[in-house]
C-alpha cells in the first residue's frame, strides 16, 4: 500500500505543477524557464525519470533497479505521512506564489516577491516539499538508488536556492534583505 502512495505523490506533483503552469499560461505568463539561464538543468531529467522508474518497479513488480537497504512497514508509514506533509506545504506554497510561480529563474518577468502564506515560515517551501517527498519516498521504497538521490537531490535544492537568492538580490535589493532577516530558509 505505501509503495501506491509513493506513485501517488510523484504523480500529483507533477499534476500540480502542470495545472499551474496551465492556468498562469492562460493569463499570459511564461512558467517554465528550466534551462533558460543555466543549461546544466538538462541533466536533470533523465535522473527524474531514472527515480521514476525505481518508484514504479517497486510498487507494480517492475525489474528492480538497486537493492533495498532494510525492510519496515512501520518506517514506510513515516514516509507516506512525509510524503503527505510535502504534497499539502507544495499546494500550499504554490497557492502562495500566486503569478509569480516559475520553474527555473526569470529575471527579466519576476512577479511580486511573495513573503506571505507558505513563503512566511520558509523563504523555500517547494524546496522544503521536495525535500520531505523524496525522504518520505525513501523511508516507503529504502533502495540505496533512491539514499543517493535524496542526498543529491538536498545538494541540488541548496546549488538552486543560492542561484536564485543570488537572482532574488539583484531584483528586489533591500525588500529581500530585509525578507532574509525574517525567514528561514527551509522549514
Amino acid at each position: 500500500m505505501t509503495r501506491y502512495i509513493a506513485v501517488a505523490t510523484l504523480f500529483l506533483l507533477i499534476i500540480l505543477v502542470l495545472f499551474r503552469a496551465f492556468q498562469l499560461k492562460k493569463l499570459g505568463i511564461k512558467v517554465i524557464r528550466f534551462g533558460e539561464m543555466d543549461k546544466k538543468d538538462f541533466i536533470i531529467p533523465p535522473f527524474a525519470l531514472l527515480l521514476f522508474y525505481i518508484v514504479f518497479a517497486s510498487a507494480f513488480g517492475l525489474p528492480k533497479v538497486g537493492a533495498e537497504l532494510y525492510k519496515s512497514d512501520y518506517v514506510g508509514w513515516i514516509g507516506v505521512a512525509l510524503c503527505a506533509l510535502g504534497i499539502i506545504l507544495f499546494l500550499y506554497a504554490l497557492i502562495s506564489f500566486g503569478k509569480s510561480f516559475r520553474v527555473g529563474l526569470d529575471e527579466d518577468h519576476p512577479g511580486e516577491l511573495v513573503t506571505t502564506g507558505a513563503f512566511s515560515i520558509s523563504r523555500n517551501p517547494i524546496y522544503s516539499a521536495f525535500g520531505l517527498v523524496l525522504i518520505g519516498i525513501f523511508l516507503i521504497i529504502p533502495n540505496w538508488i533512491i539514499l543517493i538521490y535524496v542526498l543529491t537531490g538536498i545538494w541540488l535544492f541548496n546549488r538552486q536556492i543560492l542561484l536564485e537568492e543570488q537572482s532574488l538580490r539583484k531584483i528586489y535589493g533591500e525588500k529581500y534583505a530585509e525578507y532574509c532577516k525574517r525567514v528561514r530558509r527551509f522549514l
